[in-house]
């Protein structure tokens, strides 16, 4: 018997409820594989839990999470709890403290979905972002002088022009060589094991130092692996380019801050947020999965939010986890429900509820063989 144990951490808003249809979905799914156990164990962390206790989650939270083989995450974040608060005390705090290194996005049109390009099918978006997922810009790195300060400077006179204060904030990004070139060596790994085309997203015109290094390394990497062809993209025109010819991207491999940016481009040509999962993977560790859309509080209760991206994620930890026949079983379940057409959510021109839609997937996998 293979036996897993999976952390759940629904969360917040509309989190809560796609993450019950992605456990919902696969508990479906381990009957139809022989020899197969899921253990899935919630834990009640988010912004309700900060508003009771003054933290996202308690302080031995890594420790509880290092006992498990994989974590699932359904969404965070509330009007009531900042977002840096949420962000650094609980996402990147998983994601640093576990060292998932990389953010993985498969950006594709499956059959069945609009897309608002369109002239595109489900043949010409198909493509992964591989994101920096610990350094960058995203690890607090910088600080405010005099903030806030209303300090007696020469330049006073000049205070109701230009400023109320002599304040000065800088937010610094970090690359270390390790970072750089572990993210990277993923991404070609991932190319060659695709069709073997990487593409290098930077910024180096402008970034004269961080970026000059990440196609540096990009180059030098590249010599181990001559079977894959590669170009460069200013994140700029990159963006532009997804919208244009998404069909001619298979990987991208992107610093922290430009992934980010471009996988919500990816999202909204691949039929929107609920259709797109993402990963925090530690490749030797233990990895994250999570739908790449909020917890939409205001939609919270209302079984409104479409849970195919949480399923997808679910999916994805599958492939993790090494359990490849469970996770193609929920992706032709994922695959045929949107294929039909006869459930669609909200954000799809439906009004088919967040059940609804979990219902039809395990249905559709009950009947596959």
């Amino acid at each position: 018997m293979r036996n897993y144990r999976i952390a759940v951490i629904p969360g917040d808003g509309v989190g809560i409820e796609v993450a019950a249809e992605a456990v919902k979905v696969l508990e479906a799914a381990q009957s139809k594989v022989a020899e197969l156990n899921l253990q899935f164990d919630n834990f009640p962390w988010g912004s309700e839990y900060y508003l009771s206790h003054g933290e996202m989650m308690p302080d031995d939270a890594l420790e509880i999470l290092s006992t498990y083989d994989s974590i699932y995450l359904g969404a965070i974040g509330d009007p009531s709890v900042p977002d840096h608060i949420t962000l650094r005390e609980m996402l990147l705090k998983i994601r640093v403290g576990f060292d998932q290194y990389i953010n993985l996005r498969p950006i594709k049109l499956l059959e069945g979905v609009s897309t608002l390009l369109k002239d595109k099918t489900e043949k010409d978006i198909d493509l992964v972002v591989v994101r920096e997922n610990t350094e960058g810009f995203y690890t607090g790195t910088g600080g405010r002088y005099k903030k806030g300060d209303p300090t007696f400077s020469k330049y006073a006179e000049l205070r109701d022009t230009f400023a109320s204060s002599d304040e000065v904030v800088v937010q610094e990004g970090v690359f270390s060589q390790i970072g750089v070139k572990r993210v990277i060596r993923y991404a070609f790994e991932l190319a060659r094991k695709r069709g073997k085309h990487l593409t290098c997203c930077t910024k180096s015109n402008a970034m004269n130092y961080a970026m000059v290094y990440w196609d540096e390394v990009f180059r030098e990497i590249a010599k181990d692996y001559p079977d894959v062809t590669t170009d460069f993209a200013m994140v700029d025109a990159l963006t532009m380019w997804f919208v244009k010819n998404p069909e001619f991207f298979d990987v991208v491999v992107a610093d922290n801050l430009f992934g980010d940016i471009i996988t919500d481009l990816g999202a909204a040509i691949q039929g929107g947020m609920g259709l797109a999962p993402g990963g925090n993977i530690s490749p030797d560790g233990i990895s994250m999965f999570e739908p790449i859309h909020g917890s939409a509080p205001k939609y919270k209760g209302k079984s409104v939010a479409n849970p195919i991206a949480s399923i997808w994620a679910a999916q994805m930890m599958l492939e993790q986890l090494g359990e490849i026949e469970i996770a193609k079983l929920v992706m032709d379940g994922i695959k045929t429900v949107l294929k039909e057409g006869k459930i669609k959510t909200r954000d799809m021109g439906g009004n088919s509820s967040t059940v609804e839609m979990g219902n039809a997937v395990v249905e559709a996998m009950l009947k596959l063989k």
